[in-house]
C-alpha cells in the first residue's frame, strides 16, 4: 500500500496534496522519525515554497526535542535531558529554520516558531536577537505587533541592556505602553532608576499622554517621577543629573495647583538629598508662598520644620561630640576652640531660625486663606488681630488698608463693612480719631450690597462722636447720611427701599434704622422742635414703624403735645390696616380717655364709631368693651347697652358667647333679671348648640329665681333638642335635679319622655357616640 503513495508522490511531485497523504500514511502507521523526515525532505526539495509542508515538517523537528510541559516562570517548553544545549540537533534544526526562511521569511508564524525555539538556546542570546530584528525587518509593518510581545518577553527574560534597548524600540512604535516600561526597568536587577525616571519625565511632560491599561492619573505619575529622583539622586550608570528635575518639577507644579504640596516637598527633598539645604529652604519658603488649599501648606510646612529640627539635631550632636573631644584633649587647640563656638552660634541661629518659623505659622496660613478668596472679609479680621495680638501698630493698619482694597463689595464673602468699623475703631483705640474720620469718610462711599450695611457704617461713625462728646459733628453726619438724593421730592417719593435696582446710597435716605438713630439723638441732646421735626420727616417719608408712630406719640404727650399726640396715632392708623391699627386704636383710645374723661363725649364717641367701622371681628370686642366701660364711667347706662347689644352681633364667633354673658351680666346689674330675658332668648337663637346649652341652663334658673317654674321647664325642654343623653349628661342631670325639687309626677314623666325621645333622635351608631364623647371631653 505504501508503493501507492511513492507512486503518487512521484507522479505528482508537485501536488502538495500527494506528500501530505504520504506524510499522513506514514504517521499512522508509526513510522520511525528518519522515514517521515525522509519525505518531507523530499517534499520540501519539490516545493521549497510550500508554508504548509514547512510548518509541519518544523514542528515535528522541534517536537522531537522539546517535550509538551512547559516551566512556569519562563513559559518555555522543557527539553528532553538527551538534548544538552551542545546537542548537534539544535544546529540541525536552526539549520532547517534558515532553510525555511529562504523562501517563507514573510510568514509571521515561522518567524515566530524559529524565534520562540532559538529562546530555548541559552548560549544563542545574541543570535536569538538579531534573529528577531531580522523577522522585524523581513516582516511589513503591519505584521509587526505579532512578533514584539514574544521579543519582550525574551528581552525581559535576559534582562539588563538588551531588555532597555529593546523596549526603547518597542516605544517608539507604542509609545502608550512607557508605564509598563517603567515598572520593568525598576524590577530590573540591579534596577534601572535612571532609565525610569527618564521615561516617567517624557509621559509627564507629554499632556497627551494615555494608558490604555493602566488607570493612574497625571498626578500619579508626577507623585511616582518624584519618588524615583529623590530616593534614587544618583545613579553610577545613568545619572540622573543629567534630568533638569528642578525644571521638570515646577512643571507639575504649575500644572496641579490645587494639590502641590507633595510636589514642592518633593522638590525640595530632592535638594536635600544633594546636601543643598539652603535650595531646599528656598524651596519651602517658596511653595508655602503659593499654595492655595490649607491641606497642602500643611504637607509643606510639616516637611519644612521636620527638616529643621533634624538640621538642629544633627548639629547638636556634633557639637556635643567637638566638646568631648576637648575635654579629652590635654592640649587645648586654639583653632579647634574657634570652631565649636561657630558651630555653638550656628545652632542658635538654627533655633531662633526654627522659633521664627513657629511663630509665622498662624501668619502663613492665614496668607493661604486670603489667596483661596481674597475677598474673604473674616480672614482679613483675622490678620489684623494676630498683629495687634504681635503688637504690630504698622502692619495692622496695613492689613486693613490691603483688605479694604482687595475686598469687593459685590464678591464680599462676609460683612465687609465690619472690616470698615474694626479699621475705624482701631485708630479711635488709640487716640487718632481724626484717622478714624477718615476711614469712615472712605467706609460711607464703598457701595455695599446692603443698605443696611452702609447704614451700620454712618451709625457707628455717629456713636464714635457721641462717645467723644462731638455732638455737632454727629448731628451733621446725620443730616448728610438722611438727606436724599439730588432731585424733586416726587421723584424721591418713586424711590423704595428694597428697590435692587438703585444704588444703596440713592436708598440711603429711607432707612428706617439710621432714622431712628437720628430720633434718639435728638430726643437725648436736641429740642422738641428738632425732635418733631425729624419724626415729621419720618412721617412724610412713609417709612414710619408701628413703634416709630408709639414713640412720636409719647414723646409729644411728655412734652404736653397731647393734640399732636392724637393726631400722631390719627396718622399711624391712616398709615397702617389691621391688625397693626388695632393696636395703635387701642393705645389711642385709653390716653384719650384718661386726658379729657367725660368732658368731650361726642368726639371720643366719634373715635370709637371711627374704629369700629373698619374693625375686622376678631378686633371687635376689645373696642366694644372699651366704647361701653366709656358709657358706663362717664354716659348713660341704656347706651352702654346698647353698644354691648352691638357687640353680640359684631363680633366673630369665638367670642360672642362670652360677649353674651358680659352683656347679660351688664343688664343684671343695671336693670334687674327680667331684662336679661330678650337677651337669652337672642343667644338661644343665635349661638350655636354647645354654647346654647350653657346659656339655656343659665336661662332656666333666673327663671327660677324669679318664681318662673314653668317657663324654666319650657327652656329646658326646648334645650333639650340639642342635648344627647349620652354625650351631655350635665345637662340631663339638672333637668333631673330641677323635676325633683319642683316637678310632679306626671312632669317627671314627661321629662324621661323627652329624654327617649331624644336619645332616638340621635345617631345610635356606638363609633359615632364614641368620637362624640371623646370630642367633648377633650
Amino acid at each position: 500500500k505504501q508503493s501507492v503513495y511513492e507512486e503518487d508522490c512521484l507522479r505528482h511531485p508537485f501536488t502538495i496534496k500527494s506528500w501530505t497523504r504520504y506524510i499522513a500514511h506514514l504517521s499512522a502507521r508509526k513510522a520511525s522519525f528518519d522515514e517521515i523526515s525522509f519525505i518531507f525532505e523530499r517534499a520540501i526539495k519539490e516545493l521549497p515554497g510550500s508554508y504548509k509542508l514547512w510548518k509541519q515538517y518544523l514542528d515535528l523537528r522541534v517536537n522531537q526535542v522539546l517535550m509538551t510541559d512547559t516551566n512556569p516562570k519562563t513559559g518555555l517548553r522543557k527539553p528532553y535531558k538527551v538534548f544538552t544545549p551542545a546537542h548537534k540537533e539544535w544546529l540541525i534544526i536552526n539549520g532547517c529554520f534558515e532553510k525555511s526562511l529562504a523562501l517563507c521569511n514573510k510568514f509571521p508564524v515561522i518567524w515566530l516558531a524559529y524565534c520562540r525555539f532559538l529562546m530555548h538556546q541559552p548560549t544563542r542570546l545574541t543570535f536569538t536577537r538579531r534573529t528577531f530584528d531580522r523577522a522585524l525587518k523581513a516582516l511589513p509593518t503591519s505584521q509587526h505587533k505579532r512578533i514584539w510581545p514574544l521579543y519582550l518577553e525574551f528581552a525581559q527574560q535576559v534582562g539588563g541592556e538588551i531588555c532597555v534597548r529593546s523596549w526603547l524600540r518597542f516605544l517608539k512604535l507604542e509609545p502608550h505602553q512607557a508605564e509598563q516600561f517603567v515598572s520593568i526597568l525598576l524590577n530590573l536587577d540591579p534596577p534601572r532608576h535612571g532609565d525610569a525616571a527618564r521615561v516617567l519625565a517624557a509621559i509627564v511632560m507629554n499632556p497627551k499622554y494615555a494608558s490604555p491599561t493602566s488607570e493612574k492619573t497625571a498626578f500619579q505619575h508626577w507623585v511616582e517621577l518624584c519618588d524615583v529622583v529623590c530616593e534614587h539622586p544618583e545613579e553610577h550608570f545613568m545619572p540622573i543629573e543629567s534630568l533638569d528635575v528642578d525644571c521638570i518639577l515646577r512643571v507639575g507644579i504649575a500644572r496641579f495647583t490645587d494639590q502641590v504640596g507633595k510636589l514642592w516637598n518633593s522638590l525640595a527633598r530632592w535638594w536635600i538629598v544633594r546636601g543643598e539645604f539652603d535650595r531646599a529652604r528656598d524651596v519651602y519658603e517658596e511653595g508655602i508662598r503659593n499654595v492655595t488649599t490649607v491641606r497642602d501648606f500643611s504637607m509643606i510646612f510639616d516637611a519644612y520644620a521636620k527638616m529643621e529640627e533634624n538640621i538642629i539635631a544633627s548639629s547638636i550632636e556634633r557639637l556635643a561630640a567637638e566638646k568631648d573631644t576637648l575635654d579629652c584633649d590635654d592640649e587645648d587647640s586654639s583653632e579647634t576652640k574657634s570652631t565649636s563656638m561657630l558651630d555653638a552660634v550656628d545652632v542658635d541661629m538654627r533655633l531662633a531660625r526654627f522659633e521664627k518659623l513657629m511663630e509665622r505659622r498662624s501668619f502663613l496660613i492665614n496668607d493661604v486663606l486670603l489667596r483661596q478668596n481674597p475677598h474673604n472679609v473674616q480672614q482679613w479680621k483675622v490678620r489684623a488681630q494676630l498683629y495687634q495680638d504681635a503688637n504690630k501698630p504698622e502692619k495692622i493698619v496695613e492689613s486693613y488698608v490691603l483688605g479694604t482694597k482687595s475686598v469687593s463689595p459685590q464678591k464680599a464673602h462676609g460683612k465687609l463693612h465690619d472690616l470698615w468699623i474694626d479699621f475705624a475703631k482701631y485708630y479711635e483705640s488709640i487716640g487718632k480719631v481724626d484717622m478714624a474720620h477718615n476711614v469712615f469718610e472712605k467706609a460711607v462711599l464703598v457701595p455695599y450690597k446692603r443698605v443696611d450695611d452702609l447704614a451700620q457704617v454712618w451709625c457707628e461713625w455717629v456713636e464714635m462722636d457721641l462717645r467723644h462728646n462731638a455732638i455737632s459733628h454727629a448731628l451733621e453726619i446725620l443730616g448728610r447720611a438722611t438727606a436724599p438724593p439730588r432731585g424733586p421730592p416726587a421723584k424721591h417719593a418713586m424711590i423704595r427701599y428694597n428697590d435692587e435696582t438703585k444704588s444703596v446710597h440713592q436708598r440711603l435716605f429711607k432707612c428706617i434704622r439710621l432714622w431712628s438713630l437720628y430720633v434718639d439723638v435728638e430726643e437725648s441732646i436736641g429740642t422738641p422742635e428738632s425732635t418733631k421735626a425729624v419724626y415729621d420727616r419720618i412721617m412724610e417719608l412713609k417709612i414710619a414703624t408701628p413703634q416709630i408712630i408709639i414713640n412720636y406719640a409719647s414723646f409729644l404727650e411728655e412734652n404736653k403735645y397731647f393734640e399732636e399726640s392724637f393726631r400722631v396715632y390719627e396718622r399711624g392708623i391712616d398709615l397702617f390696616g389691621y391688625p397693626i391699627a388695632f393696636e395703635i386704636w387701642n393705645l389711642y383710645l385709653v390716653k384719650f380717655v384718661a386726658r379729657y374723661g367725660g368732658s368731650k363725649m361726642e368726639r371720643i364717641r366719634d373715635l370709637f364709631e371711627q374704629s369700629l367701622e373698619k374693625c375686622p371681628p376678631k378686633f371687635a370686642k376689645t373696642l366694644f368693651l372699651l366704647y361701653a366701660d366709656l358709657e358706663e364711667n362717664h354716659g348713660l347706662a341704656r347706651h352702654a347697652m346698647r353698644i354691648y347689644d352691638r357687640a353680640t352681633r359684631a363680633v366673630s364667633d369665638e367670642d360672642r358667647a362670652e360677649m353674651f354673658q358680659i352683656y347679660i351680666s351688664k343688664a343684671t346689674s343695671s336693670f334687674g333679671l327680667v331684662s336679661t330675658r330678650e337677651i337669652y332668648q337672642r343667644a338661644l337663637e343665635t349661638l350655636p348648640d354647645t354654647q346654647a346649652r350653657d346659656i339655656a341652663i343659665k336661662f332656666a334658673d333666673m327663671e327660677t329665681k324669679l318664681g318662673e317654674v314653668d317657663r324654666s321647664r319650657a327652656i329646658l325642654a326646648y334645650a333639650s333638642q340639642f342635648c344627647d343623653p349620652r354625650i351631655d349628661p350635665k345637662f340631663w342631670k339638672v333637668w333631673h335635679d330641677f323635676e325633683v325639687k319642683f316637678g310632679n309626677e306626671d312632669t317627671f314623666k314627661e321629662t324621661l319622655r323627652i329624654k327617649r325621645s331624644v336619645q332616638a333622635k340621635y345617631n345610635t351608631d356606638l363609633s359615632f357616640i364614641s368620637s362624640q364623647i371623646l370630642a367633648a371631653r377633650q
